[in-house]
């Protein structure tokens, strides 16, 4: 299993970084993610589910994906997902946002990528968190560029 947790301080106000997390700005972000449509519930509520397209090394992978925690508060956000991207991984991630001050926001991203079968957990083995470290970096990365310009 995989599991980080990030965090930084972004120089922009909480709404700015958070706005960031809505499902039309989520591929600002993402740019691999290829589709996001709600299919079941509203958003931005717990059970709600998304049909999203991700290319992930190369390929187009298609999931459901499961909103399980939501918190829009003025000082503190809150927004969890989960997915199986073609039935390989359980990915759990967590993008927490809490008001340092009027113009800087402190950024926490948190996840797990866990082997949902033998081949999952195969090729978490063999990639030894290079590609996931990086992937956390790159969108961290993403969102302070973001919501900073």
């Amino acid at each position: 299993m995989v599991e980080w947790k990030e965090q930084q301080i972004i120089n922009a106000s909480i709404e700015q970084v958070w706005a960031l997390f809505s499902d039309d700005r989520l591929q600002t972000i993402m740019p691999q993610l290829e589709k996001h449509q709600l299919i079941e519930g509203h958003p931005n509520q717990v059970g709600s589910k998304y049909a999203q397209q991700n290319r992930i090394k190369g390929r187009v992978v298609s999931y459901v994906m499961e909103v399980t925690a939501y918190e829009n508060s003025p000082d503190y956000k809150q927004k969890d997902l989960y997915f199986v991207p073609a039935g390989l991984f359980h990915i759990t991630l967590s993008f927490v946002l809490r008001k340092l001050s009027s113009d800087q926001t402190l950024f926490v991203y948190s996840g797990t990528n866990r082997g949902a079968n033998l081949i999952g957990r195969t090729l978490l083995k063999l990639d030894a968190q290079n590609s996931s470290k990086q992937e956390v970096e790159e969108l961290m990365e993403r969102v302070k560029e973001a919501a900073e310009s």
